[in-house]
């Protein structure tokens, strides 16, 4: 899973972002789309949508991969609706983040994208 060290220490910037990001009242528009990109890549879903006053959420979740490619516009892919209900944001959102090498290079983009602080991460292999 390459460094360790490494990989723990964007889980817990994620942490820490996604704590940051969804315990304020007004949840301003960046802070909304750096949610959907953590639903967007745990459920591969094509859509999200989150309504933070009744504690839902909204998907399409794509059923198979090799249908769907975001660089494109898609016509015909074979998605589920999903609509879920979260107690917490905080906690629903820290549940949602994976370990895989894959995953830690998504969050790392994420983390350099939607922090304030200026992050280096090496590659992960």
């Amino acid at each position: 899973m390459g460094d360790s060290r490494l990989a723990t220490r964007i889980l817990m910037e994620m942490e820490n972002l996604i704590t940051k990001s969804s315990t304020n009242h007004n949840i301003t528009s960046r802070c909304q789309d750096f949610h959907k990109s953590i639903l967007r890549k745990y459920y591969n879903a094509a859509d999200v949508e989150i309504d933070y006053h009744r504690h839902r959420i909204k998907m399409d979740v794509v059923l198979n991969d090799r249908e769907y490619d975001p660089k494109t516009i898609n016509t015909v892919v074979s998605t589920m609706p999903v609509n879920l209900f979260y107690e917490q944001l905080t906690s629903f959102l820290k549940s949602c983040l994976a370990k895989d090498v894959k995953s830690l290079a998504f969050y790392a983009r994420l983390l350099k994208q939607y922090s304030n602080k200026d992050i280096t991460f090496m590659a992960i292999y």
